[in-house]
């Protein structure tokens, strides 16, 4: 097994106003010697912002904003700002992140060129009721059957008369273009997706009607081992080595004492990442220590940045949603690990998609 090392608690919510419920989930970017980190900082009643923090090296925190850097501006954010990742592609930073209106979670997109002043783009999955995602998904014929498993959410536990979108969350763009396109992950339970398009205004209706259409062929990933067992979603941004995208995002078990969020890895194709090579058949790391075990939501570590200094890849944490910690690992040998666990049968993964796309 991997070697992996708590570095313990990096940031706690403090006695302002926009934090003081809690900070978790971290956008992180590496510029120079320098690692920006853009938070889920929570206030009462759980209403989320982004907050800003920048560190000297991996850890050591130099300068942290006293105001969120981005906060609810439209109606599907009105409720909190939750999540984000960012990712530098030709110039441009990407910071996707969920947006939350009190009934609908669903993945957006800002973009920087300075790390400071973020334009919104708006909502980038699609508009769509889980019934209809249902019936275009069954249009096509037979799909993982856990897809249909969260129609209690959708009509069970809510009010009848309100409105629920398919959640959409966790959307994940990779650091840059790929065969000339963005491709980034999202995530509809319990797997993990992939879209690939020439730029954002690709993605009107008609584009995710064909998306849904062909769902099968855009599925990267789904559960395999019992500590991912329930669902799994996207983590940290994808790292490319040599040898293929290191990929780290979060599994859920759920047992007896309700869900479990671990770490995990896997390594996808460089030139096709809809291609698994290999995956690690065990939790990266998982909740092991009295930060992760309690808090807002117990038991959950929940992988959302990364930083590479030299080989030790730093990897930033929500830790049981209420404060953000870091773990250290060798990449090399990460990688090494990875490739000891190939996948079975990869020349039956999954239809390529980007060789779909000129």
């Amino acid at each position: 097994m991997i070697e992996v090392k708590k570095e313990g608690i990096l940031l706690s919510k403090t006695d302002l106003e926009f934090e003081n419920e809690g900070v978790l989930n971290p956008a992180v970017i590496r510029v120079g010697d320098h690692v920006h980190i853009f938070y889920r900082a929570v206030q009462l009643w759980n209403q989320s912002t982004i907050g800003y923090c920048r560190l000297d090296g991996p850890l050591n925190v130099v300068e942290r904003w006293e105001k969120p850097l981005m906060v609810p501006e439209f109606d599907y954010e009105s409720q909190g700002i939750e999540d984000a990742r960012i990712v530098k592609i030709e110039g441009t930073y990407y910071m996707s992140y969920t947006g939350y209106d009190g009934t609908n979670a669903r993945g957006a997109l800002a973009t920087s060129k300075d790390l400071v002043h973020f334009t919104k783009q708006g909502l980038i999955v699609p508009p769509i009721s889980y019934a209809h995602f249902v019936y275009l998904v069954e249009s096509a014929g037979k799909v993982n059957e856990n897809y249909y498993h969260n129609h209690k959410f959708y009509y069970q536990e809510s009010d009848p008369d309100e409105k629920i979108w398919l959640w959409d969350k966790n959307v994940v763009f990779f650091p840059r273009k790929i065969n000339g396109n963005l491709v980034f992950f999202h995530r509809i339970r319990p797997g993990i997706q992939l879209v690939c398009v020439k730029n954002i205004k690709e993605l009107t209706e008609e584009f995710w009607k064909n998306y849904f259409l062909n769902f099968q062929d855009h599925i990267v990933m789904d559960p395999v081992y019992q500590h991912e067992s329930s669902y799994i979603g996207s983590g940290c941004p994808p790292i490319e080595t040599e040898q293929g995208w290191v990929f780290i995002y979060h599994g859920v078990e759920e047992n007896e004492n309700g869900h479990i969020y671990s770490a995990c890895a896997a390594l996808l194709d460089l030139n096709d990442p809809s291609k698994e090579i290999a995956r690690l058949p065990y939790a990266l790391f998982s909740p092991e220590f009295d930060w992760e075990l309690e808090g807002d939501v117990n038991n959950v570590v929940f992988p959302t940045g990364t930083a590479l200094f030299g080989d030790t890849l730093f990897i930033y944490y929500g830790a049981a949603d209420s404060s953000i910690a870091c773990a250290s690992v060798s990449l090399s040998k990460l990688v090494a690990e990875l490739l000891t666990h190939s996948t079975k049968n990869n020349e039956t993964s999954i239809k390529s998609i980007l060789s779909l796309r000129p």
